[in-house]
């Protein structure tokens, strides 16, 4: 726990993606353009498979994590009310060189981004526990399926993350599920893929004064889109701006300033199930600050 006197500044540790959408949302955070008073906020930039396994030490005071992974933390994070990922209608998507059904697909080997991603999970509520995969870095998955392989392991299909999910078709994949147009038909539901995680021991009023000013920098980016997009695209991966834009768009919105009702509902509804089907150790109902 970091600790201050009314005099000194606290310091807040933040770990998120080094992608276009966490760009976006930490801008003004990042580059000084909302007031933290008495904070000081560092940032890690990396990927979200890192980010989920150094949550486990609590390194940090706020940090991305995948929806999944926070059935694992709970003890020690509870979820910011702004910061989410939600695919509504949308989501991480599978995508092979050929076409497949999806009885066919559960026979192929998947690389995935990693085992606590809430991709990997709503792959298993889709295809069920018995999944051939192999954990690839997300940035490599597409060359992986291209290669057929990746470390001599053969490689049938493919689970996108990021913007991979709408530059597939580019790189002349096929697309075989999308996950939140799965999830949606199952449950009524966005899919809550990622959310910002605040660490419970903060003393007060830290914990609803970081939510606040991270609140701040997701409105100043939508109130400043330009401005936050053209510091985005440093971390696009060479999209193109309008694809960036898309990509943004989807997952930086009215969701990202607040789970809402039925975000809220969607990750009880997610846990729920990952705990029915056996993919986590307990039942975990979300806390929200």
């Amino acid at each position: 726990m970091t600790t201050t006197n009314n005099n000194e500044k606290q310091l807040i540790r933040v770990g998120h993606s080094p992608d276009s959408d966490d760009a976006f949302m930490f801008h003004a955070l990042t580059n000084g353009k909302v007031d933290t008073g008495r904070y000081i906020f560092t940032h890690k930039l990396v990927d979200i498979e890192t980010l989920n396994r150094q949550a486990f030490h609590g390194e940090l005071e706020l940090t991305a994590v995948s929806a999944h992974a926070y059935a694992y933390l709970n003890d020690v994070y509870a979820l910011c009310s702004c910061g989410a990922s939600m695919g509504d209608k949308y989501g991480p998507i599978v995508i092979a060189k050929q076409k497949f059904t999806l009885p066919e697909l559960k026979t192929q080997c998947i690389a995935i981004p990693g085992l606590l991603t809430t991709a990997f999970l709503t792959l298993k509520l889709c295809l069920g526990n018995e999944i051939r995969y192999e954990v690839v870095p997300f940035d490599h998955i597409f060359d992986a399926v291209k290669r057929g392989e990746y470390n001599g392991v053969p490689i049938d299909a493919g689970l996108i993350i990021h913007e991979g999910q709408i530059t597939y078709k580019k790189e002349g994949f096929e697309l075989i599920v999308d996950l939140g147009v799965w999830w949606n038909e199952e449950t009524g539901l966005p899919l809550p893929l990622g959310a910002n995680a605040i660490r419970k021991d903060l003393n007060f009023p830290a914990l609803t004064d970081v939510t606040r000013l991270l609140k701040a920098s997701i409105e100043y980016g939508l109130r400043h889109r330009n401005e936050a997009l053209d510091y985005a695209l440093k971390y696009g991966r060479g999209l193109a701006r309008n694809d960036a834009d898309t990509f943004v768009g989807m997952y930086v919105n009215d969701w990202t300033l607040d789970f809402g009702t039925i975000g809220r509902k969607a990750v009880e509804e997610l846990l729920k199930r990952a705990y029915e089907i056996g993919a986590v150790p307990k039942r975990v109902v979300p806390e929200f600050i």
